[in-house]
C-alpha cells in the first residue's frame, strides 16, 4: 500500500514483498513509527476511515502533549500519526469539546 500527499509518499510492504532485501525478510514487533502532522484527527479520517487501516489504538489525546492514533502495517510496524497539542489539554470528560475548540 502507498499513500500519498502532497510531496510526500509512505509505502507499506509486507516483508515478504522482493523490495525487501532478503536478509530483511523476516517480521517485526514492536516498532513504532512516529509521524507528525498538522491535523491528525484529518489523517486519521483519511487513513483509518476512508482508507481502511487497522486502528490499533484509537484516535486520542494525552496530558503528555500529543493527540494520536496508531495503525499497523502487514508487518508488525506500528505507526503513530500525531499533532503536538499544549501539555493537560486534556481532561475528563471534556476532551472532544476542548479538541475542536483547540483545532480551529
Amino acid at each position: 500500500m502507498s499513500l500519498k500527499k502532497d510531496n510526500y509518499e509512505l509505502a507499506i510492504l509486507n516483508y515478504t514483498h522482493p523490495t525487501v532485501p532478503e536478509a530483511y525478510r523476516k517480521s517485526v514487533q514492536g516498532l513504532i513509527l512516529n509521524f507528525e502532522v498538522e491535523d491528525v484527527d484529518a489523517e486519521y479520517e483519511r487513513l483509518v476511515k476512508k482508507n481502511k487501516l487497522p486502528l490499533e489504538r484509537e484516535l486520542r489525546g494525552e496530558e503528555f502533549g500529543q493527540r494520536h492514533f496508531i495503525t499497523g502495517d502487514p508487518n508488525g510496524v506500528l505507526i503513530d500519526v500525531i499533532t503536538v497539542i499544549p501539555q493537560n489539554l486534556y481532561r475528563g470528560k471534556e476532551t472532544s469539546i476542548v479538541v475542536a475548540t483547540f483545532l480551529q
